[in-house]
């Protein structure tokens, strides 16, 4: 039975742009899943974005928008500064 091999990432928040210390985090767990696969492990790579809190809601409001609106909008940022690093992740939450 092949081995399997798990790996997440810190939440990142969504009260700002995707900054260097998310990159970090996200590239490191994804060079971590892509050496447990060419060993031949079955990986999941998870990582995500949490869109709840106060700051969230101030960001939001210094922005005039709802909190689900600019989550969103940021979210989408996020997923492209993954894209631009060629990050592979399996589920994005």
């Amino acid at each position: 039975m092949p081995e399997k091999f798990y790996v997440t990432t810190p939440i990142c928040y969504v009260n700002d742009v995707p900054h260097i210390g998310h990159a970090y985090t996200t590239i490191i767990a994804d060079i971590l899943a892509r050496y447990h696969e060419l060993k031949g492990a079955h990986t999941f790579f998870l990582t995500g974005t949490d869109e709840h809190g106060q700051k969230i809601e101030q960001a939001a409001r210094t922005r005039g928008k709802k909190p689900a609106e600019y989550s969103g909008t940021i979210i989408s940022t996020f997923r492209s500064f993954w894209d631009h690093f060629g990050i592979r992740y399996d589920r994005l939450f």
